[in-house]
């Protein structure tokens, strides 16, 4: 089995104030909260995001699993639309004492490189912040954090450091090499 090096980037914000927002992309581009727990829809929003760039590790998650995770009451997921269409999401769950992980965040790749990765990414960040308004019994945010690494976009890394986020670790790790799965056998080709 062959390996890959793999550097993970774990960033933070420790104030809403941190959080510095990309411009609102042109034309009909929609963030909106996908308020009832679906697993065929987050399933397909991770499968189809995370095809091409080896996200795995839900991938065998039965629809059990999903339901689980999803009702959790520090769950949510906000899914942007272009004219209609899904084109990329943010999954936040809400931690220990007021923390606030972003789960998964991205697009799928035919709404790359249109600018809405960074507003998508302002607007789940600012819902991260805010996800004890809209939460009963969650604590207050006290930092919003996540982690990305060399497999995802190319400019994954730079989208979080222009929003704020600030470099708290990095680890290097070899990892299996996966075949891409894509959301579908062969959508994407090596």
């Amino acid at each position: 089995m062959t390996t890959l090096s793999v550097t993970t980037w774990s960033l933070e914000q420790t104030s809403p104030t941190d959080l510095r927002p990309a411009a609102v992309p042109e034309g009909d581009v929609r963030v909106v909260r996908s308020e009832v727990p679906s697993p065929e829809f987050s399933r397909f929003l991770y499968a189809s995001v995370g095809g091409d760039i080896r996200w795995t590790d839900r991938l065998s998650w039965s629809y059990a699993r999903w339901q689980e995770h999803l009702e959790q009451p520090g769950v949510e997921t906000w899914v942007a639309y272009d004219r209609g269409t899904p084109a990329g999401y943010v999954e936040l769950e809400a931690q220990d004492e007021g923390v606030v992980e972003i789960l998964y965040f991205g697009l799928l790749p035919a709404f790359r490189g249109r600018r809405i990765g960074g507003h998508l990414l302002s607007y789940g960040v600012a819902r991260a912040w805010d996800l004890a308004d809209r939460r009963p019994g969650v604590k207050p945010t006290t930092r919003v954090w996540l982690h990305t690494c060399s497999k995802d976009g190319e400019h994954a890394l730079d989208n979080y450091l222009r929003r704020g986020f600030r470099l708290f670790d990095t680890k290097v790790e070899d990892e299996p090499d996966v075949a891409t799965p894509g959301p579908w056998p062969g959508a994407y080709s090596a």
